[in-house]
């Protein structure tokens, strides 16, 4: 096979699912930027450790006075986000899979935590764009 010695140009398909609005657990609140999990039984709510990852809220879901499903969370479900990531150091960790083990805490450590992505790219110290995916299995 040989490598390209000139640009060529190619189509490229955007947007497919990136977004999804998915229903919210009872008497709860996701905020802006949280990053979501499924409590189990199809309910959306701020991930807990263990959570499939379903994306990142793009705005405040309140349903703190509302039934499970009452309200639905709208979320970036496929994208890149700029996060802090526990346990990195630097270039060499591109390509590491990111887990999450709260809706802002975000680590290398696979432990009981839910994989969310992988490190696109680090940007300084801890601080790394993640390249994220909703887990659908």
């Amino acid at each position: 096979m040989t490598t390209l010695a000139k640009d060529a140009p190619r189509s490229w398909e955007i947007g497919l699912e990136e977004y999804n609005d998915l229903p919210v657990v009872a008497s709860d609140i996701i905020y802006e930027g949280a990053a979501v999990g499924e409590n189990g039984s199809g309910y959306s709510r701020p991930l807990v450790a263990g959570d499939r990852f379903q994306g990142f809220c793009t705005e405040k879901a309140d349903n703190s006075a509302g039934s499970a499903g009452a309200i639905d969370v709208r979320m970036k479900s496929k994208g890149r986000i700029k996060v802090a990531v526990t346990g990195v150091t630097g270039v060499a960790d591109e390509g590491k899979k990111v887990y999450a083990s709260d809706d802002d805490t975000f680590t290398l450590t696979a432990t009981s935590n839910s994989e969310i992505g992988s490190i696109f790219r680090w940007v300084s110290s801890t601080t790394c764009i993640v390249a994220f995916e909703r887990k659908t299995v």
